[in-house]
């Protein structure tokens, strides 16, 4: 028998057990997921929780009729989709059935492959939500551009690309902060067979910890207060295609352990729900932390690493690739204008475009990107010139400042002196979020802490300098 392509949480509601225990054989073969209820009342109790995708359901039961369970479960707000099955002489029955919020009927006897080709068509509608959120989200402007890149170091990476694109195999992406690794996310999807089903992007880092499994998995109606209606999760949202985890070493343990449970059985049980729901979903993982570090610290689990970590890809900083920072300059200034509705051609002084390129770019494209976005504001003429950069840019200065010795150590001494010098800093720029210091130097927060915990150690040790950094 056919196999659909998405995996349905299916209920089938009829009095007559055969009925029942050959719909439910037919739909299980055909790879779905099938309770059954042997009358309204217990198919109401069975709907309540708002996780059945699709009720099959006889109009004519003893109790509480087909027409009745539709209405009451339109008004519990549960969007379940539901299949009628009538009699030829009670047609008119299952018009009202519709009328009530039916999706289509179906006469019985039933034909054999009538009903898995309802839900075959069924399926393609419920798949059809989240790629119509994707595409609202083009409509609205919210998709990313993507910017022609000429450096050596990024060709290598759409090769990479091309190659692992049309495997399912889960892909690691790493780099510092702002690199680009959402790009390279949103390219390994459309390069891939799924192109055609969502990209879902979740930010782990975003999502309080407290709400990370139900936003992940979903909740049935009830299973906490507050849930008055069912939700589906992230990963069921990305049946068919590709869920990307930006920042997946902010998880907490927990979270691990459920994410390692997804890889290895491609199935996801909602907060509430005593079934296990079958996903087909392709992982593509980034990171800007050092996972390696976070599993030797006990933060970051080995097995789960090593599950996400089967196809890595490393971007490199921005400064590292000078032959890209021209190119973003002008794919930025394009954009931008057409944000702030600049009508007229925006040029760049080649002063500024020479000190844009020399710059070091702690911030990688993500402060490229704010930098363009000021200086379109400021600038005046049409011309952005070196009087529209900011300070840290245009400064004559900047070039003195490597040749700076920290202490009078060896070179190991200065190098740690240095580090966390560039840290209080950042820090300081930060407003003392060291989170977002972090994410500027392009390190982990463990890292940074680590790093700041063992300059404190080290003049701990020395009485003469009892003064610490309580940053």
């Amino acid at each position: 028998m056919r196999r659909t392509g998405r995996s349905l949480q299916v209920l089938v509601i009829d009095d007559e057990p055969a009925i029942r225990q050959i719909l439910a054989a037919q739909i299980t073969d055909a790879g779905h997921l099938v309770s059954t209820a042997g009358d309204g009342r217990s198919a109401l109790e069975c709907l309540k929780k708002g996780d059945i995708d699709v009720a099959i359901c006889d109009l004519r039961m003893p109790d509480i009729g087909g027409i009745d369970v539709i209405r009451e479960t339109r008004k519990a707000g549960i969007d379940t989709a539901f299949l009628v099955m009538t009699a030829y002489a009670s047609v008119d029955s299952a018009i009202q059935a519709m009328r009530a919020g039916a999706y289509d009927y179906m006469l019985k006897p039933l034909r054999d492959d009538d009903v898995i080709n309802r839900l075959e068509n069924l399926g393609d509608v419920i798949g059809l939500r989240s790629e119509n959120q994707v595409l609202r989200q083009i409509i609205h402007g919210q998709e990313q551009d993507q910017c022609v890149m000429a450096s050596p170091a990024m060709n290598t990476i759409n090769k990479l690309i091309e190659k692992v694109a049309p495997t399912d195999s889960t892909v690691m992406i790493t780099g510092p902060s702002g690199v680009g690794k959402g790009s390279v996310a949103s390219s390994v999807h459309t390069q891939s067979p799924r192109k055609r089903g969502p990209f879902i992007p979740v930010n782990c880092g975003a999502i309080p910890e407290s709400l990370l499994e139900n936003e992940f998995f979903g909740h049935t109606k009830g299973a906490f207060t507050g849930a008055d209606r069912a939700k589906r999760g992230l990963f069921m949202e990305a049946d068919q295609g590709t869920i990307f985890l930006d920042e997946v070493g902010e998880l907490p343990l927990n979270l691990q352990v459920k994410l390692l449970h997804v890889l290895e059985d491609q199935t996801v049980r909602a907060v509430g729900s005593s079934q296990s729901r079958k996903i087909n979903v392709r992982i593509v993982a980034a990171t800007n932390q050092d996972l390696e570090l976070m599993v030797r610290e006990g933060t970051f689990r080995e097995d789960l690493y090593f599950r996400l970590n089967v196809f890595r890809i490393e971007i490199p900083p921005l400064r590292h690739r000078p032959e890209d920072v021209s190119r973003f300059i002008d794919f930025f200034v394009k954009k931008e204008s057409r944000k702030l509705r600049i009508q007229h051609p925006i040029s760049i002084d080649e002063e500024a475009r020479n000190q844009l390129c020399s710059y070091h770019w702690p911030g990688n494209i993500r402060e490229l990107h704010n930098v363009i976005s000021r200086t379109l504001i400021l600038a005046e003429d049409s011309t952005i010139t070196p009087e529209d950069l900011p300070a840290e840019i245009s400064a004559t200065d900047k070039p003195a400042r490597i040749f700076h010795f920290y202490g009078s150590g060896d070179l190991k001494e200065q190098m740690r002196t240095f580090e966390v010098t560039a840290i209080s800093q950042a820090i300081e720029i930060a407003g003392g979020d060291r989170k977002a210091a972090a994410a500027r130097l392009g390190i982990g927060l463990s890292s940074l802490y680590r790093k700041l915990g063992e300059e404190s150690g080290k003049q701990n040790e020395n009485p003469a300098t009892e003064e610490t950094d309580n940053d």
